[in-house]
C-alpha cells in the first residue's frame, strides 16, 4: 500500500506512540508497516516486535495481512510475533509463575472447567437477582478465594487470574521486565481502549523498557463490564507522553459508502442526511413469524448479491443483541417457516455447554473400561454444573445433584444384588448410552462423531438429546482441523480412539490460543458483542420486537437498547450499535419492528 501523510507520520516517529481512529481507518495496517520498520532497523537477530490483541479473529486477520504484504520480506516477517493478550500472559506465567509461590507445573482452567470448579461455591448462594449488594460481594469474594486456592494448591489457573498474576510478577521483578524488553523491544497494543486495570498494570510494566505503540478507537469501548476505563487513553498519555496521531477522518474498510458516517451519526444521535449509501433500514411486523420471515428473505437476498459478485470466501454476518437470539436465529435458519429452504450457517454461541457435551461424545468414542459408567455420570454432572458458565441456574445445579443421587441409588442396588430402582431417571439415559457405545467405529472421526451425536439426539433421554443439540455447533472436526487429524492419528496408532477424551480437551485449550484461524466466511450468526474486531462483506442487524396486548406493550425483550426505552440509552449501547454497523464493508441492513423501531434510529429532539 502507499502510505498517506498521517501514516508517514507514524512511520517516521520515534518513541512511544498513540494512534487513534475509527473502524477501518488503517490503524492496524500502518502498525504492521511500523513493526516491519522496527524489525528491519532496530532489532538484534533473536528479538521480535510483539503485536497483542484481544480477539483471535483480529490476530488471524493481522497474520493474514502480514503474509500478504509484499513490501515486507520473509525474514522481517519472522521478527513480528502476533498473539492474544491471554496467550502472552500465559507464556510468562508458565515460565515464571513459581516466583509467586505457584506450583511449578501449571494448567489452564478453561471457562467450563472453572464453572464446574466453582459450582459448589455458587450453589451456596441464591440467584444474583435475589441477592443484596452485600451478599453479591460476599459471593464474589468467595469465588475469587476459590480461584486463588485452585491456582495455589492445584496449579489450575483460570483466565481471569492471568493478568493479575503477570502484573504482580512484572512489578516485583526488574530482571523479568528487562528480560521481556530484551525479547520484545517494541510492543503493539491493539484495541488498547479495552484494557482493564490489571492489563493496564502489565502495560505500564512493559513500557518501562519496551517501546509501546497503542492503537485505539475512543468510541469503540464496549467492554465496560470487564473493567475497561473511559480514561484509559489519558492514563497512557500521562504515563508515557506518546507521539499522538489521529486517523479519525480516514475510512478504508467501507470506502465508497456512508457506513462509517452512519455509525458516527448513531453516536451523536443526529442524522445530517436522509439516505446513507450502504445502509438500509427495513421494518417488520411485531410477531415471530413475520419477523423471522423478514430476516430469512433478507438473508437470501444478501447471499444472492454476494454470490453474484464473484468474490471467493464472501462473508455475511447476522448480528443480534442477545445470546438467546443467536440460538433462536440459528434454529430458524436450520428449519425456516413456510417450507422455505434452510440457510447453511455457523452460529457463534456461548461454548461452555458445547465443550462439555463434546467431552461426553469423546468419552463414548473411547474403548470400554472398568470405570466407564462412573466417568460418564461424572461428565453428565459436570455438564449441568458448567453449562451456564459463570451464571449457572439453580435448575441446572439441582439436575446435576439429581443425576448423582440417582446413580448412587443405582450402584447401591447393583452392589446389593438387586435390580436398579424401576422408576430411576437413568433407565432411558443408560439405554441411549449403551446404544451409542455399541455403534461400529469406522476410523473416520467426523463420521463416527456424527453417528454418536445422532444416537444421543434421537434417543429417549431428554438430557442426552439436549447435549447432542449443543454439540452440533462444534466446528473443530471440519476437514483439515487439528482435532480431526489428532483423532485420525489416534485411530491409526491404536486401532481405536484410545485417547479421545484427552485429545478433545486439549483441542479446546489450543483453540482458545489459536492464531491461525481464518476469518469467518459464509453466513455467520453471532451476538453483537462478538463482532468486535471482525469485518464482513455484508452485515444484517436483527433485533427483537415488542409483545403487544390490548394495544399496549407488555414485554420488549432482545432489543438493541434495553426495552427499547429512550431513558436506557447510554454511551455503551451507542458504541455497541456503532461497532456492529461498521463491521460491514459493502452494506449494512438493520431490521427493526415497525410499530416500535429502535430508538437509536430516531433523531433526538
Amino acid at each position: 500500500m502507499e502510505p498517506t501523510e498521517k501514516q508517514h507520520e507514524v512511520i517516521s516517529s520515534d518513541g512511544h506512540l498513540l494512534v487513534t481512529g475509527g473502524p477501518g481507518s488503517g490503524k492496524t495496517t500502518i502498525s504492521i508497516l511500523k513493526a516491519a520498520q522496527i524489525a528491519d532497523y532496530n532489532l538484534r537477530p533473536q528479538q521480535k516486535v510483539l503485536f497483542l490483541s484481544f480477539a483471535r479473529a483480529t490476530i488471524a486477520r493481522v497474520i493474514e495481512a502480514i503474509e500478504e504484504e509484499k513490501s515486507i520480506s520473509d525474514n522481517i516477517k519472522r521478527h513480528i510475533e502476533v498473539e492474544t493478550y491471554h496467550s502472552f500472559f500465559w507464556r510468562i506465567l508458565k515460565a515464571h509463575g513459581y516466583l509467586l509461590g505457584l506450583p511449578r507445573k501449571l494448567d489452564i482452567l478453561t471457562p467450563p472447567e472453572e464453572a464446574i470448579a466453582l459450582s459448589s461455591t455458587r450453589s451456596q448462594f441464591e440467584p444474583d437477582s435475589k441477592l443484596s449488594d452485600e451478599k453479591k460481594k460476599e459471593k464474589k469474594d468467595a469465588e475469587n478465594a476459590e480461584r486463588c486456592r485452585l491456582a495455589a494448591d492445584e496449579g489450575r489457573v483460570c483466565f481471569d487470574l492471568f493478568a493479575p498474576f503477570v502484573s504482580s510478577l512484572l512489578h516485583s521483578s526488574q530482571r523479568l521486565r528487562q528480560l521481556l524488553a530484551t525479547m520484545h523491544p517494541a510492543v503493539v497494543l491493539d484495541e488498547f481502549q479495552d484494557t482493564n486495570a490489571e492489563q493496564w498494570n502489565v502495560v505500564q510494566a512493559l513500557g518501562r523498557y519496551s517501546r509501546l505503540i497503542a492503537l485505539a478507537d475512543p468510541e469503540q469501548r464496549i467492554f465496560d463490564f470487564i473493567g475497561a476505563d473511559p480514561d484509559r487513553l489519558d492514563h497512557f498519555r500521562k504515563a508515557f507522553t506518546p507521539t499522538e496521531i489521529d486517523f479519525s477522518d480516514t475510512n478504508h474498510r467501507s470506502a465508497g459508502t456512508d457506513i462509517a458516517k452512519f455509525g458516527n451519526a448513531i453516536l451523536k444521535g443526529t442524522f445530517d442526511q436522509e439516505n446513507y449509501e450502504g445502509i438500509e433500514v427495513k421494518y417488520f411486523d411485531s410477531n415471530p413469524n413475520q419477523a423471522f420471515t423478514t430476516l430469512i428473505t433478507s438473508t437470501y437476498a444478501a447471499r444472492k448479491r454476494l454470490a453474484k459478485s464473484g468474490k471467493q470466501d464472501w462473508s455475511l454476518a447476522i448480528l443480534v443483541p442477545t445470546k438467546k437470539m443467536t440460538r433462536l436465529v440459528s434454529d430458524k435458519f436450520r428449519a425456516p417457516p413456510a417450507g422455505m429452504p434452510a440457510i447453511n450457517h455457523t452460529a457463534m454461541i456461548e461454548m461452555a455447554a458445547a465443550i462439555l457435551g463434546s467431552g461426553i461424545i469423546a468419552h463414548i468414542l473411547q474403548p470400554d473400561s472398568a470405570s466407564r459408567l462412573d466417568t460418564f455420570i461424572s461428565l453428565m454432572c459436570s455438564y449441568y454444573q458448567g453449562k451456564g458458565g459463570d451464571k449457572p441456574t439453580k435448575t441446572a445445579l439441582d439436575e446435576a445433584a439429581r443425576i448423582r443421587k440417582a446413580y448412587d441409588k443405582w450402584c447401591s442396588a447393583i452392589n446389593s444384588g438387586k435390580k436398579p430402582p424401576g422408576k430411576s431417571i437413568l433407565h432411558a439415559t443408560f439405554e441411549v448410552y449403551d446404544t451409542a457405545c455399541a455403534k461400529l467405529r469406522t476410523g473416520e472421526p467426523n463420521q463416527d462423531w456424527q453417528t454418536v451425536r445422532a444416537v444421543l439426539e434421537n434417543g429417549k433421554c431428554k438430557r442426552l438429546t439436549e447435549i447432542a443439540k449443543e454439540v452440533r455447533n462444534i466446528r473443530l472436526l471440519e476437514r483439515g482441523t487439528q482435532l480431526r487429524e489428532d483423532l485420525t492419528q489416534d485411530w491409526r496408532d491404536n486401532g481405536s480412539y484410545a485417547n479421545a477424551s484427552l485429545i478433545v480437551q486439549q483441542a479446546f485449550v489450543q483453540e482458545h490460543f489459536a492464531s491461525s484461524a481464518k476469518p469467518e466466511t459464509g453466513v455467520v450468526v453471532m451476538n453483537m458483542h462478538k463482532a468486535k474486531g471482525k469485518q464482513f462483506d455484508e452485515v444484517i442487524i436483527f433485533e427483537g420486537w415488542p409483545n403487544i396486548s390490548r394495544l399496549k406493550i407488555v414485554a420488549n425483550l432482545d432489543r438493541i437498547v434495553r426495552f427499547n426505552d429512550r431513558t436506557k440509552v447510554d454511551a455503551s449501547c451507542r458504541q455497541n450499535f456503532r461497532v456492529s454497523i461498521t463491521r460491514g464493508r459493502q452494506r449494512t441492513t438493520i431490521l427493526t419492528p415497525e410499530v416500535d423501531p429502535c430508538v437509536l434510529l430516531i433523531p433526538e429532539q
